[in-house]
């Protein structure tokens, strides 16, 4: 699997924006959380966070989330989603999601998920399986 960010297309509709005609901000971390979702799947073999709470015994909820905004989003063209992970802890995992238009930075976010128990919210360690997925992923210290 390449280290490259992970890569989630967004169409963005007239009905995501708000009356300045530009993208809700209420929706951008909802994209944004939608992008790290498609990654979980695109690294656990269609795996996203149902599965991983149904199927897999473990949940990844936020326990923190930043976003700077830089550049309006429109419906004139897809919202790409780029997501790369940035750090994995023992029990926790740290995403960067940027959002680009026509190759312009729409906005640079981060977001930090605790492993836990699935049903409940008891910490855990990340599972093996995750963790021999993402290590590869990691920037380089």
């Amino acid at each position: 699997m390449s280290a490259a960010p992970y890569r989630h297309e967004i169409r963005v509709g007239w009905g995501d924006c708000d009356p300045a005609r530009i993208a809700y901000t209420a929706n951008i971390p909802a994209w944004a959380l939608e992008a790290i979702n498609g990654f979980w799947e695109h690294v656990l073999d269609g795996d996203g966070w149902y599965q991983m709470e149904l199927d897999r015994g473990f949940g990844t909820p936020f326990v923190h989330m930043d976003m700077d905004f830089r550049a309006p989003i429109t419906p004139r063209q897809r919202l790409i989603c780029a997501v790369s992970p940035q750090r994995l802890g023992n029990s926790s995992i740290t995403f960067r999601v940027e959002g680009h238009q026509d190759g312009v930075l729409c906005f640079e976010s981060r977001f930090i998920c605790v492993f836990i128990v699935a049903g409940s919210l008891e910490k855990r360690a990340a599972p093996p399986e995750v963790r021999a997925v993402i290590e590869p992923l990691l920037p380089e210290a």
